[in-house]
């Protein structure tokens, strides 16, 4: 039954159009400091924002009009030169896990929290709870990519494809930039862990 609302849920958020925000890369504060591969990696995530893509489950192709969660992030770090780079949010965590990369954040409820002092622009993020997951474990329901801090307001940005997430107040169905807020500890999705992208800061994909 969960799967079954599921899909309806998902062919419904496909249909409707894009509402996405974005910036420029110069927009972001640490932009011009940031290693070429970051830099390329943010310019390519921005260029996406400026495509008016839409939230489609089960799409890692602008070609469709829209992607999901782990399809923009996938695309994106594929087209950035990282290889092998897992479908699923899941796959996605496990990946960076094994690699030894991922720092834990169980129980935070703040960005705020000393936990994200290595917190650095390209590096992936991850949600549980998002939505039903029958069995992951752990239950990985979200992923996006962190790009920095906003020149104009101080802010933390993120970039991904979500259907009801928020930039500045704008209510965002597709491929943009979002606020970079974690749950409150009493929501029922958790934010779980970060870290860089396996391979994306090295001399060569891992």
């Amino acid at each position: 039954m969960v799967i079954g609302l599921t899909l309806l849920t998902c062919l419904f958020c496909a249909a409707k159009p894009a509402s996405v925000a974005s910036i420029n890369p110069d927009d972001l504060v640490e932009y011009n400091d940031a290693p070429e591969k970051i830099r390329g990696l943010i310019e390519f995530a921005l260029g996406l924002t400026e495509k008016e893509l839409g939230y489609t489950f089960g799409s890692n192709s602008p070609d469709k009009g829209g992607l999901d969660c782990s399809g923009t992030v996938q695309h994106t770090l594929t087209e950035a030169g990282v290889k092998g780079v897992p479908r699923s949010s899941y796959r996605i965590y496990q990946w960076a896990n094994d690699a030894g990369k991922l720092t834990s954040t169980r129980g935070v409820s703040s960005t705020n929290d000393p936990v994200f002092e290595n917190l650095q622009p390209g590096d992936l993020l991850f949600w549980e709870g998002t939505y039903a997951t029958a069995d992951r474990i752990p239950p990985i329901s979200h992923v996006k990519l962190y790009l920095g801090t906003s020149k104009k307001d101080g802010k933390g940005v993120v970039f991904g494809a979500s259907n009801g997430r928020r930039f500045r107040g704008k209510k965002i169905h597709g491929v943009c930039v979002f606020d970079w807020v974690v749950p409150s500890a009493t929501s029922k999705s958790r934010f779980v862990a970060y870290g860089p992208v396996p391979g994306l800061r090295d001399n060569g994909p891992d």
